[in-house]
């Protein structure tokens, strides 16, 4: 006999059945209600963020864009202060160049004031004095040398300033490199969009770099940059019209100073030619006395030779007379006469002689003055021929001097010129 197999499952009730087929529809439309609301919600906030996307990157591109203008206007400050600062360590250079070569120019008055100086130690025996002359050139050099002294503190002053200036300058480029790098950046970064090519994602895009800065600290690196580069140039400024003022000055002592000197020596020439005049009017109208005197002696001298016979005529009369015999032998007025005419010859000779030996004594005395004054005006002569050369060693000075001052000193002159008797007595006085 058949028999009916059943499936080993189990079996529910109508009302499982008709309650799972409920579920199952009520759990499909609510979640279609869900999955409509997500669709919803997903579209809104599709469009949200798409909003808010273009929103972000408007609002990111304007503000790129004023960054690029900042870093722009910043580029062209720094330009327009590195130029600034190029122009004025050129113009501080040059002033330097300009106050080495016045420090070299220094080398010939110095010199000239040391020949002079030297020349003048050829002087001899009372000529060997301290001048005014002397003193002017110690005084020369003195001023040479604190000219020296100033000019050299002003270029070391400038050699600091130029490297303040250069070390400026070098911030100055350094921050100009990184505003152009940095500008070039924004640039590009500005005009990237989504459809750029090259775009990609990035790893920790977000992270803060190492060394990163707040824009304030930006703005005031490189406004302390242009703040340290304008002061820089204002210290330079004033050091170049310092310079220039020291310059200026240091001419005008040495040019003042050259012009007390050779008045100096101008007056001492004077003074030594005057000198010198005298000698030798005193030499010739000695040579004159001495001749008349040598004139003189040799008339005294045949004087006393002239009363040698009148002498030896009395004498021998005096003598014959001795042989008289007897009383005959009188004292009688020749007798007187005759001594005293012996008498008086030998009074005259021996006024004579001693009138002679006057007349040597002066003679000898003229000459010995004779010979001092030949000394001394020999003295003058070799004092005038070393002053005198002297003057045309200083003609140097004057050699690269402007027209305006050759034309000032050679009026200012009066080696040549001659002067009126008044001035000469006033020079004389002086």
């Amino acid at each position: 006999m058949a028999t009916l197999s059943q499936k080993p499952v189990t079996r529910y009730n109508p009302p499982d059945w008709f309650t799972s087929n409920f579920t199952i529809s009520t759990n499909a439309e609510r979640q279609r209600d869900a999955s409509h609301q997500i669709r919803q919600e997903a579209r809104n906030l599709r469009n949200e963020t798409d909003n808010q996307t273009r929103w972000d990157q408007h609002d990111n591109n304007t503000r790129l864009s004023d960054r690029c203008r900042d870093i722009d206007q910043w580029k062209q400050t720094l330009e327009k202060t590195l130029k600034d600062c190029d122009a004025e360590i050129d113009a501080l250079e040059k002033m330097k160049l300009e106050t080495e070569h016045a420090l070299q120019a220094k080398a010939l008055p110095l010199d000239v004031a040391i020949e002079n100086l030297t020349l003048r130690e050829g002087r001899r025996d009372i000529d060997v004095v301290r001048d005014n002359v002397e003193a002017e050139l110690h005084k020369e050099v003195e001023v040479i040398e604190g000219i020296k002294k100033a000019l050299k503190q002003k270029i070391d002053e400038a050699f600091e300033q130029i490297c303040l200036l250069q070390e400026a300058r070098q911030q100055l480029h350094a921050d100009l490199r990184d505003k152009a790098e940095a500008l070039g950046i924004d640039q590009e970064v500005y005009h990237l969009t989504n459809d750029s090519p090259g775009i990609s994602f990035k790893p920790n895009p977000t992270r803060v770099p190492k060394g990163s800065t707040t824009p304030q600290e930006w703005d005031k690196f490189s406004q302390y940059n242009k703040d340290r580069a304008e002061a820089e140039m204002r210290a330079s400024n004033r050091l170049r019209e310092a310079i220039q003022a020291t310059l200026e000055q240091t001419a005008n002592d040495l040019e003042a100073q050259r012009n007390a000197t050779e008045f100096a020596f101008r007056k001492r020439i004077h003074e030594t030619d005057q000198a010198k005049k005298e000698l030798e009017w005193q030499q010739k109208n000695t040579k004159e006395e001495i001749a008349e005197m040598e004139a003189d002696i040799r008339a005294l001298e045949e004087a006393i030779r002239a009363k040698r016979n009148p002498l030896k005529l009395a004498h021998t009369r005096l003598e014959t007379r001795t042989y008289r015999p007897n009383v005959e032998l009188c004292r009688d007025q020749p007798q007187y006469g005759l001594t005293d005419e012996v008498q008086q010859i030998e009074g005259s000779i021996a006024a004579l002689k001693e009138k002679l030996a006057t007349a040597h004594q002066a003679r000898d005395g003229l000459y010995r003055n004779l010979y001092r004054i030949e000394e001394d005006l020999a003295c003058k002569t070799n004092s005038l021929t070393l002053d005198n050369r002297c003057m045309d060693v200083r003609q140097k000075l004057t050699s690269n001097l402007p027209d305006s001052i050759k034309t000032q000193d050679s009026f200012n002159r009066t080696t040549n010129r001659s002067l009126s008797p008044i001035k000469s007595k006033q020079l004389d006085m002086a």
